[in-house]
């Protein structure tokens, strides 16, 4: 899989741009904040329907425009497509394939996948759970796009119940109450289907993960990945059910009816999982060096793309203001490991941060343009 064309109108800083690709290695070279970054965000864009920098929207849209417009030609397996996505703040978004408009935006899920690393996915290691199970549910979209529903799904009734338990928990009547049971049986059902699939990915990545830390950081103590679920030791056995989950969930939730409506919150459900991350006996959040953390969030992105890959397409690699932060032998170690990539993007301040054996196309981008330089 390859992007062959990206075009931009009014995303971020660029008001339009034309960015022609290669399969292979593709160099983008720029001062911080000529608006590399935003190329490379757009094409994320396009593959989760969401950014690796903000939380929302509206920061997408270039400053005085009404909206944005991103557009991608994706080849895939001989096949091109072209992708769309219209972000327009307070609306919902739209999105087209070959120009022909999908009902939801989240249908065009699948058609691009990528894999993107950046200094800010240290947070995957040193953040808040949240991050983490970010990362995971972007694996998982990527190769089920259907379950992009089930999260949605899931968010939607998250949201209802806790302005539910709030409600309830200030007495505002019993109706509260019996709505909160219906409420339950849709998070439970909901969330048992994302908790399902989040443990059995991370069964499946693994494997893909420890090889790519070993192969980052030889020398190093091993790693493993934990799933962590809110059930503790409610969990129904080590290889549940959906079923079983629902029950397991609905139960909890019944146990802990009285502390979450005097807290006002959801205590149980994916949103309170966490991804484990393990190096030697102890966890590597607060003990691994930033060579040891640095590795171990490169191993996690190295993974997901390793385990998309073995589904037999490609995701595209993007490395954005990577290099800059790796040592001489972890620079050298990661091109050995994207060298046989279809498409790998790379960004850079300056072209000595590039490791030469990354031959490819080079852009410059200054001033708003974004021009050919090899």
């Amino acid at each position: 899989m390859y992007v062959r064309h990206l075009s931009l109108v009014d995303f971020r800083s660029w008001s339009t741009v034309e960015w022609p690709l290669d399969p292979g290695v593709n160099v983008l070279i720029g001062r911080n904040g000529a608006g590399k970054t935003n190329l490379v965000e757009a094409l994320g864009y396009l593959a989760t329907l969401s950014s690796h920098r903000v939380a929302s929207d509206a920061p997408l849209i270039r400053r005085g425009a009404e909206r944005a417009i991103i557009r991608a030609a994706v080849v895939s397996d001989g096949r091109e497509l072209l992708l769309e996505a219209e972000i327009t703040a307070g609306k919902a978004n739209r999105a087209r394939i070959n120009r022909a408009p999908v009902t939801r935006a989240r249908d065009i899920l699948g058609v691009l996948r990528t894999v993107l690393f950046a200094p800010e996915d240290l947070a995957l290691v040193r953040g808040d759970p949240s991050e983490r199970r970010r990362f995971l549910d972007e694996v998982l979209i990527m190769r089920t796009p259907r379950l992009a529903g089930v999260r949605s799904d899931y968010d939607r009734v998250l949201k209802q119940r806790s302005a539910l338990l709030k409600s309830a928990g200030r007495g505002r009547g019993g109706a509260d109450l019996s709505t909160l049971d219906v409420w339950d049986e849709h998070l439970a059902a909901s969330g048992a289907a994302l908790l399902l699939a989040r443990m059995e990915l991370v069964l499946e990545i693994t494997p893909h993960v420890v090889a790519a830390y070993s192969d980052l950081a030889p020398s190093s103590e091993a790693i493993d990945l934990l799933y962590r679920s809110s059930l503790g030791e409610a969990m129904p056995g080590p290889t549940p059910t959906e079923a079983e989950l629902a029950a397991a969930l609905l139960a909890e939730m019944g146990r802990l009816r009285q502390q979450e409506m005097d807290r006002g919150v959801c205590l149980v459900g994916p949103h309170r999982d966490d991804l484990e991350l393990r190096l030697g006996e102890g966890p590597a959040k607060g003990y691994a060096s930033h060579g040891e953390s640095w590795s171990f969030a490169l191993a996690l992105k190295l993974g997901g793309f390793s385990l998309l890959r073995s589904d037999g397409v490609d995701p595209v690699l993007v490395l954005d203001d990577v290099f800059a932060e790796l040592d001489t032998s972890r620079r050298g170690r990661l091109t050995h490991l994207v060298a046989d990539a279809d498409q790998v993007l790379v960004t850079a301040a300056v072209p000595g941060d590039v490791p030469s054996t990354l031959a490819g196309i080079h852009h410059l981008v200054a001033e708003g343009k974004l021009e050919m330089v090899t």
